[in-house]
């Protein structure tokens, strides 16, 4: 299974007994709208609900931060998604969260985990099946194991040695737009790049082609091919960043799970104003 499938290979492999579709939407708070009560109305049939609010560290004060691995495993146990099984993960979001859906299993030990190429907005598009409300109950094992892709913001500070790439957009990056979150300062992380994670679709939310990608990435000053950290505003759209450049190749990249939420939250941590 690659790891990016289209709606066509999706609804021809739906209902195989390994598969298992995954609703990660997520929204910002000024949207005020509730991704699972529209999960409920509408999802793909035999897909799960991923809570990204719930399912995280609710003892760290920035927002949906990863949970432990004991933590994540009993959720998914309960939800019935394997670690084995091949994951379909998907949103119906406006900020494109389906690849921090994609993030979480695989830094969770789980390897078989695919998006779905223009999401829950192209299915819909193109009239393909939907269910409501809970799908039936399914057995699952998940034995999570937690991968070393996230990096912390003290190992930032210290010279991580690491180019960090901004996934937020450029007025938030630059600190003409101040944060939507309360007490989280303007600007960005000295020295950090800017790729707004949004020029990375199409307008049917289709990733654009890989030509198109890499010279986004050239334009931000990163190489797409070589390690780096992604960070944004509470680290689910820098998953977006990481995800494409693994469709090029390059699985060295880290999340700062953190990111700007933390950093701006922070007095203690220097800021900088302007374009990078």
């Amino acid at each position: 299974m690659d790891s990016l499938v289209s709606t066509d290979w999706l609804e021809q492999h739906l209902g195989e007994p390994d598969l298992v579709p995954v609703d990660c939407s997520w929204f910002m708070p000024t949207l005020q709208r509730d991704p699972y009560a529209e999960y409920l109305q509408a999802h793909i049939p035999g897909a799960r609900f991923l809570d990204i609010d719930q399912v995280s560290d609710t003892s760290n004060p920035a927002p949906h931060m990863l949970p432990s691995a004991v933590q994540f495993a009993r959720a998914m146990e309960a939800l019935g998604i394997g670690r084995d099984d091949r994951i379909i993960v998907y949103d119906n979001s406006p900020h494109r969260v389906a690849p921090r859906g994609w993030f979480t299993f695989r830094h969770f030990g789980a390897r078989q985990v695919a998006v779905l190429d223009g999401g829950f907005g192209k299915w819909l598009a193109e009239g393909r099946p939907t269910a409501s409300g809970e799908p039936p109950p399914r057995a699952a094992r998940f034995e999570a194991a937690k991968s070393g892709d996230v990096v912390k913001k003290e190992q930032i500070r210290t010279g991580l040695e690491l180019p960090v790439l901004d996934a937020r957009g450029q007025a938030r990056f630059e600190g003409v737009e101040a944060d939507p979150r309360p007490g989280v300062a303007a600007g960005h992380i000295p020295g950090s790049r800017n790729l707004p994670s949004a020029e990375l679709f199409n307008a049917d939310g289709t990733f654009k082609s890989s030509d198109e990608i890499r010279r986004l990435f050239e334009s931000a000053g990163i190489d797409p091919e070589r390690p780096f950290v992604a960070s944004c505003g509470s680290g689910v759209t820098a998953c977006s960043l990481i995800f494409v450049a693994s469709l090029l190749g390059n699985d060295a990249t880290r999340l700062y799970d953190g990111s700007w939420s933390e950093w701006g939250a922070d007095a203690a941590t220097p800021k900088v104003l302007g374009p990078a």
